[in-house]
């Protein structure tokens, strides 16, 4: 009898002790979702209030300051729109997005398997060297970038906002280079036996074990190339050529910048970076773990 008392007085401790840690549990779910919740309404506050003064008149923009607007004018996103070549722009800064990311998955896609699955003489001081790019400022390299494609005669060319695109780079390099090593060269020794090379062991068996780096890649890339406005603005002087960044310089005019329009205008720009992301997360959060495949 006094066994199986001992034995019930342990469960009851036992439950309550796993009452007491789902208890906690529960609280510390509620604390971090407020904070979560809090934290969005933070972050989406400029969204917001950017919606706010696309909705608003030319007028009630300096008059009103509340985020509701006296009169939902839709219209001037249309105005927006068309107050400009909007419409080139956006060719122009899809077709440099596109070859951006031909060329950055291209070249990180090569660079990073020799890095990891090859061997040759100098790979650990080259990559060293590769890794040092990533400590140099863009703001550094700018003007003798910018010397070297004038003398070259690319200035005013989409050339100097592609051409780089297929050399790789540092940063993309590296985490594909940590993916590609994490996936056991069993793979790659199996397919040697079947004959096959080596570019047909990374775009068979390589590329597709380590898609949610790449798609993390692609992200960045089109995040980066769409939203470019220096390396536009420094090598492009034709306005045919200009992209959408270039292009909201439109509302800045000789009274000032019709900031209902910027706003509406500015909107537009965003909103493929936001859908593309928004479908894309679970593969970015799946890429956090650099090396997960297991073999």
């Amino acid at each position: 009898m006094k066994g199986s008392t001992d034995e019930i007085k342990t469960k009851k401790k036992r439950l309550k002790r796993s009452e007491s840690i789902s208890h906690h549990q529960r609280v510390s779910g509620i604390i971090g979702t407020c904070i979560l919740f809090f934290g969005s309404i933070i972050v989406l506050y400029p969204l917001i209030w950017m919606l706010s003064t696309a909705l608003k008149s030319d007028a009630e923009v300096m008059i009103n300051t509340s985020l509701i607007p006296w009169d939902w004018h839709w219209d001037n996103f249309s105005k927006a729109w068309n107050s400009a070549p909007f419409d080139i722009y956006l060719r122009n800064t899809l077709y440099l997005t596109v070859i951006g990311l031909i060329g950055t998955l291209f070249s990180t896609a090569l660079v990073a398997y020799g890095f990891a699955k090859l061997n040759f003489i100098g790979k650990d001081v080259i990559f060293l060297c590769v890794l040092g790019t990533m400590m140099i400022p863009g703001m550094v390299t700018m003007i003798p970038s910018y010397v070297l494609f004038s003398k070259i005669g690319w200035v005013g060319t989409y050339l100097p906002l592609t051409v780089p695109a297929f050399t790789g780079g540092a940063y993309n390099i590296f985490l594909l280079r940590q993916a590609f090593m994490g996936i056991n060269s069993a793979y790659s020794d199996a397919a040697k036996i079947e004959g096959a090379g080596e570019l047909k062991i990374l775009t068979k068996i390589y590329i597709p074990l380590t898609r949610p780096v790449l798609t993390t890649i692609a992200v960045f890339t089109f995040n980066g190339r769409w939203n470019d406005y220096f390396g536009p603005m420094l090598y492009l002087n034709d306005e045919k050529l200009y992209t959408l960044q270039l292009g909201l310089r439109t509302f800045r005019g000789t009274a000032g910048v019709e900031w209902q329009k910027f706003m509406a205008a500015s909107l537009i720009v965003l909103i493929p970076t936001v859908i593309i992301y928004f479908f894309m997360q679970k593969y970015i959060i799946q890429s956090v773990a650099i090396g997960g495949v297991k073999g």
